[in-house]
């Protein structure tokens, strides 16, 4: 007969065997309870910080690395490494170091750092995909080892965001290296170290004692890229993981009844679209075409059925969140007659062969968005060839403007502001820009000049209305950032989607 009446919860065996083990092998428990495994749907591409322009990545690299300015918890821009910075005429800004901060190799942060850092992103020899955002730069000058002078091609209000969110990086130990090895050994000044890389399965981090701001709470963070939805909720669920992201809406109730989980939101700044390659010629691009695509896609349902209404549809590539955003703008509406019209119109009646590409496990239900999405356009009478592809693949296909005709993608930002968005998919020659049009080059180059906010809202304003009419991509929705958590993690997530481990605790 069964003696057991009681159910022992798996979390509960797991943690039993850790004591057995920390008694016969010595294993410091205090360590052990101060450890948190973190689960994202992908791996980082790189651990080199100038390398990647995606989230995964940039959420272990927060980690290591520092920049000169961070966003607060309210996503207040305030000082990091550098202690103040100031405007000193139109084309000049100044950023004065903090003193006495070095990397986890021991050499000394100063403004020379800073100069080598952002002068090697700038580098057209790396390739960085970020360089776009520091292309206004005139020069770097270090008067002191404590002073860093940026001049810009031409006012700009951006220099504070763009300069000050550049990871910096140790010049002996990156230039000794190079980069293909400091992406797989990366040293910074940030609060957490480099312990362990394995491809594909987990990167860990110990924290770094030393760090300016004071030690870590946490002591060591695992980061495990785990794909499947349902697998990074059956590893919440068993205590393998504490914390997940990307839940699932329709899986938010059940987790969060469960007595030791909780699921926490924060409004994103991350919007969902589908990129359109209009610069290679064929249907998109025709304005008839693409618009025909944006009447096809039925966005409030997929936000409604797929989201539980955690989104909010957009007619244009910019979060609400954003300076620039225009609320005045209408998306879309869901009219596949009118689609089948304006195809008609085109020469298109009988439809036309297309590749749709999307990532799986990179974005919030990301794969079952473009399957939707794919529905729709098969209704319309699209013929398409749709393929899923790793993240890795995915992301690198992109960036080498070897995309398919259309690519669900996301895109956030912690600058909250509309540059980035607007800039690196709308603009032409950019790393992720499949479109051109040659007012809206200009607009965007001459927003990025403009020092009075209000004319500059009015420039991108303009972008956005002409982005719509033109059908440039097909925007979907921001959506609202779910996250798993375990309740012995104090954390609170942040509209940024960064996960830093810096923030969090472990209830004793």
């Amino acid at each position: 007969m069964n003696m057991f009446r009681k159910v022992v919860p798996l979390r509960t065996v797991v943690f039993a065997c850790f004591v057995i083990c920390a008694v016969v092998f010595g294993v410091n428990l205090t360590v052990l309870a101060k450890t948190v495994t973190i689960a994202q749907g992908v791996d980082a591409t790189t651990l080199d910080p100038h390398m990647s322009h995606d989230t995964p990545t940039s959420v272990v690299t927060g980690n290591i690395f520092d920049s000169l300015l961070r966003r607060s918890p309210t996503m207040e821009l305030e000082p990091a490494l550098a202690a103040s910075y100031r405007q000193v005429n139109d084309l000049t800004w100044e950023f004065i170091m903090q003193d006495e901060i070095t990397f986890h190799n021991g050499e000394i942060f100063d403004a020379h750092t800073a100069k080598y850092s952002l002068e090697r992103l700038m580098d057209p020899a790396l390739m960085s995909p970020q360089a776009s955002q520091l292309r206004n730069i005139e020069s770097i000058e270090v008067p002191d080892s404590k002073t860093l002078r940026v001049k810009s091609k031409t006012p700009s209000p951006l220099i504070p965001i763009q300069v000050g969110n550049v990871a910096m990086l140790p010049p002996l130990y990156a230039e000794e290296v190079g980069p293909a090895a400091f992406a797989q050994a990366p040293v910074g000044t940030g609060p957490y170290r480099l312990k362990e890389w394995i491809k594909d399965e987990k990167i860990i981090l110990q924290a770094n004692g030393d760090y300016y701001r004071g030690a870590p709470a946490v002591q060591e963070v695992v980061f495990r890229p785990i794909p499947e939805t349902a697998s990074r909720i059956a590893e919440l669920r068993t205590g393998a993981v504490d914390l997940i992201a990307n839940v699932p809406p329709h899986q938010a109730a059940s987790i969060d009844a469960l007595p030791d989980l909780k699921v926490r939101t924060a409004p994103s700044s991350r919007i969902i679209f589908i990129v359109l390659t209009t610069t290679d010629g064929g249907p998109l691009a025709d304005k008839r075409v693409r618009q025909a695509l944006n009447y096809a896609v039925d966005k409030e349902a997929i936000v409604r059925a797929l989201l539980g209404g955690y989104g909010y549809v957009l007619a244009s590539p910019l979060p609400n969140n954003a300076f620039g955003f225009d609320p005045t703008l209408q998306s879309y509406p869901y009219e596949p007659e009118k689609a089948k019209q304006l195809l008609k119109e085109a020469g298109f009646q009988e439809g036309f062969d297309l590749i749709f590409e999307a990532p799986q496990g990179r974005y919030l239900m990301d794969k079952e968005v473009a399957q939707a999405v794919n529905g729709y356009l098969q209704d319309i009478g699209i013929k398409t060839q749709f393929n899923v592809l790793e993240w890795g693949v995915f992301v690198s296909k992109l960036y080498q403007h070897d995309g398919a005709p259309m690519m669900l993608l996301g895109l956030g930002s912690t600058t909250f502001d509309a540059d980035p968005y607007l800039f690196t998919q709308l603009r032409s020659g950019e790393i992720s820009s499949y479109y051109y049009n040659p007012d809206i080059d200009e607009l965007l180059d001459a927003a990025r000049s403009e020092m009075d906010p209000k004319q500059r809202e009015a420039l991108y304003v303009q972008v956005q209305e002409l982005a719509a009419d033109e059908a440039a991509l097909i925007p979907l929705y921001q959506q609202v950032d779910l996250f798993g958590v375990h309740n012995r993690v104090i954390w609170e997530p942040r509209s940024d989607e960064m996960i830093l481990v810096y923030d969090m605790d472990v209830a004793p």
